[in-house]
């Protein structure tokens, strides 16, 4: 549900405009009002999480998701609509760590953890495509405000059943909440996403723009000297320092930031130069979709047979391979199938590399450090999503073929140097070798164990 939300309203975006008067120079505001505090918060909710109590946190986002989707399918004027898409930003922020804490807390590390994860991936990157082609049904045969509305019924059923299926889970010394530290963060990242966002309407050269990014990396910079201080840090620094931590995080970052822009881009494609309607772009998505369920289920059996490092990096490179054939691009019609084709290559690497980081950024850390963890790989998905089309968009400039060309080719370097980075971050540490070499007998009876245990080593 929170994931279809990141693109439901895109394709529905200009029926929104004209209903209720919104400008082309606002309408942009109606993503960022859900992208500035499902971003901005999600570390301190996930940490909160660990303290307060992560089903607790959980359902009050289902409940505020509730609410806010009703608020904007009803919505009579552009000022509560977009408070409607803050409440709808903030419940992402407040459910989204905590059921990705529920899920590592409920399965130990292993096989069966890696196989909840792969469905958590699916659903993820199944989500946001679905959105799409919702956003196109809806839209055409009903009304943007069912894009809103859809949501209600669903968020009430799962506030009612996840009392009696889901345990509360919280750390056990509930520790003091770092304010500091989570008045620097948040700010810092508000200020980020804001700023990229005043980038993407003013252009990247603009002082404004320059000038609230500058703020954030100040305050995200006093953000760690707190950290490094605190007796009870938000953010434990020597988690952030972790290899797994740090290199997991960044995969992740490279995933949602490179494949949201890519969709970004071939919804422009399809609907401005090949002229097709918001109903056959979204069915267009369903193909991606489908691979990115297959992968899903497939990332968990290629972690237990080559680890984590092989698999997080493999997928970026091939949702950069996927993601090249589109340099081929031509005007007519017909390169419909090459997008189909695409997208589906580069979404089955997309779900693999998900997979991949989300165990990689949460493995080998205690219970009461998960919140913590998912929090930054939640963070690290919606900085991602919010960063990577404006990115990208503004790299590609004017949507002639030239400039989606140019979009498409910095999309494909940047998975390639990163990845090359990643590999390089997550390379085994000499006692890591050392401990896999002294035990071979153990190696060649459980190589696929011997694997895992060596990428939570790394960690």
């Amino acid at each position: 549900m929170l994931s279809i939300d990141f693109s439901i309203l895109n394709v529905a975006l200009p029926e929104i405009g004209r209903d209720l008067h919104i400008s082309a120079a606002t309408l942009p505001w109606v993503a960022t009002a859900f992208a500035l505090p499902s971003a901005g918060f999600t570390l301190l909710f996930g940490r909160l999480g660990d303290l307060a109590g992560r089903r607790r946190l959980f359902l009050a986002g289902i409940v505020l998701l509730a609410a806010g989707s009703l608020t904007g399918g009803l919505a009579p004027s552009p000022a509560v609509l977009l408070g409607a898409r803050v409440a709808q930003g903030l419940a992402a922020a407040l459910a989204i760590p905590s059921a990705l804490g529920l899920l590592t807390t409920s399965f130990a590390e292993g096989p069966l953890r890696e196989r909840v994860l792969g469905l958590n991936g699916s659903l993820l990157a199944g989500g946001f495509t679905v959105g799409a082609l919702l956003g196109g049904v809806l839209t055409d045969f009903l009304s943007w405000r069912w894009a809103f509305l859809i949501n209600v019924p669903i968020a009430v059923a799962i506030a009612i059943a996840a009392p009696a299926v889901i345990a509360e889970s919280r750390h056990p010394q509930r520790p003091r909440l770092d304010v500091p530290g989570a008045v620097t963060v948040t700010s810092g990242l508000l200020a980020l996403v804001y700023g990229v966002t005043l980038a993407r309407q003013d252009g990247w050269g603009s002082a404004s723009a320059l000038g609230t990014l500058a703020v954030s990396g100040v305050l995200l910079a006093a953000f760690f000297v707190v950290e490094r201080h605190s007796s009870d840090p938000l953010a434990s620094v020597t988690v952030l320092a972790r290899p797994s931590v740090k290199w997991g995080n960044l995969g992740g970052l490279t995933i949602f930031s490179m494949g949201s822009a890519v969709v970004y881009l071939m919804t422009l494609y399809l609907q401005g130069t090949l002229g097709y309607s918001p109903l056959v772009t979204g069915l267009a998505f369903a193909v991606p979709g489908v691979a990115a369920v297959v992968a899903g289920t497939v990332a968990p059996r290629v972690i237990g047979r080559i680890g984590t490092r092989f698999t997080l990096v493999g997928g970026i490179l091939l949702q950069g391979a996927g993601f090249a054939t589109l340099l081929a691009l031509g005007s007519q019609r017909a390169w419909l199938v090459l997008v189909l084709a695409a997208l589906g290559i580069g979404f089955f690497g997309h779900v693999s590399g998900i997979v991949a980081y989300t165990v990689t950024a949460t493995s080998g850390l205690p219970a009461d450090e998960q919140g913590l963890a998912t929090g930054l790989t939640t963070m690290t998905q919606l900085v991602g999503l919010t960063i990577g089309i404006p990115v990208i968009g503004a790299i590609a400039g004017t949507m002639s073929l030239a400039g989606l060309h140019r979009g498409i080719g910095t999309d494909v370097a940047l998975n390639a140097v990163f990845a090359a980075a990643i590999w390089a971050g997550l390379r085994p540490r000499g006692r890591t070798v050392q401990a896999v070499h002294a035990a071979p007998a153990a190696v060649s009876a459980t190589p696929a164990a011997s694997v895992r245990s060596a990428d939570t080593a790394r960690g």
